[in-house]
């Protein structure tokens, strides 16, 4: 018996069925169902449903049955859409690749152009929060995830650099923005469930911690973690931690790029 009310613990792509998956992806035609109420439902308006509901939820809280409420089917019907939870999140996720804005950056210096990737993936993040939560060690492989693959390497095309390098590079950025999304998004969960902001938080714990806290013991990590604290106005700024992390980012691919020009150049 299909559960339709169990929410989607699979938070990685490439989960359902490959071929199926596949031929989802690329609306091959011989793959969607030709039963159900096809006049009112289509791949699209799923995934397009999906999306706002895990946009508004949070990938945890979303559900098939939720998905079809909000479609005004019963739950079995869209599964002659889409045949399951894992399939969905790969079309969910691709086709918020395709829907994102792509930046011109031709002719542009190539830090320049980098910064742009992570801009739009960091944009991607802000517009879909669960996309963040999302492991893409196996990629859905869809016409959104090759558009993006391409036009990503292209910012790092004719530096010098070997392919399995280019997708190194591209693999190390995408990984910073991620991660600095999730952060972002744990933070403002955490002000949220506690009502109160870093700043609260440190302001009614203060008393407490100045009577348990040696700075004697610990110099320091007084010394720091005061002058940080002030600085942020809490421990953790992702603001901050997004633009310090690309620049020593960029700066370490930097090196990368003029020693393959110095080793090219002795050759």
């Amino acid at each position: 018996m299909v559960r339709d009310d169990v929410p989607v613990t699979i938070q990685r792509t490439g989960a359902g069925d490959p071929a199926h998956t596949l031929r989802l992806l690329w609306r091959d035609s011989a793959t969607v169902s030709r039963h159900g109420p096809r006049q009112r439902l289509s791949v699209d308006t799923v995934v397009d449903t999906a999306i706002r509901l895990a946009d508004t939820r949070g990938l945890d809280a979303l559900t098939m049955r939720q998905v079809a409420d909000a479609l005004g089917v019963a739950p079995m019907t869209l599964y002659t859409y889409v045949p399951s939870k894992a399939e969905l999140l790969d079309l969910m996720l691709d086709a918020a690749y395709t829907a994102m804005d792509r930046i011109d950056t031709s002719g542009q210096p190539w830090s320049a152009r980098l910064t742009a990737i992570a801009e739009e993936n960091k944009a991607l993040f802000a517009a879909h929060p669960w996309a963040a939560t999302v492991s893409t060690i196996r990629p859905p492989l869809g016409p959104g995830q090759m558009a993006k693959y391409e036009h990503e390497l292209r910012a790092l095309d004719e530096l010098g650099l070997d392919d399995i390098e280019m997708d190194d590079v591209l693999t190390y950025l995408l990984g910073f923005v991620q991660a600095n999304a999730r952060a972002a998004a744990d933070a403002q969960a955490t002000t949220a469930d506690s009502a109160i902001d870093d700043t609260q938080w440190w302001v009614a714990n203060a008393p407490l911690l100045a009577k348990i806290f040696d700075e004697t013991t610990y110099p320091t990590a007084a010394r720091v973690g005061a002058a940080a604290g002030a600085a942020h106005g809490s421990t953790y700024n992702p603001d901050h931690a997004y633009q310090f992390g690309l620049c020593r980012l960029i700066d370490g691919i930097d090196v990368l790029i003029e020693s393959k020009r110095r080793h090219e150049d002795a050759h």
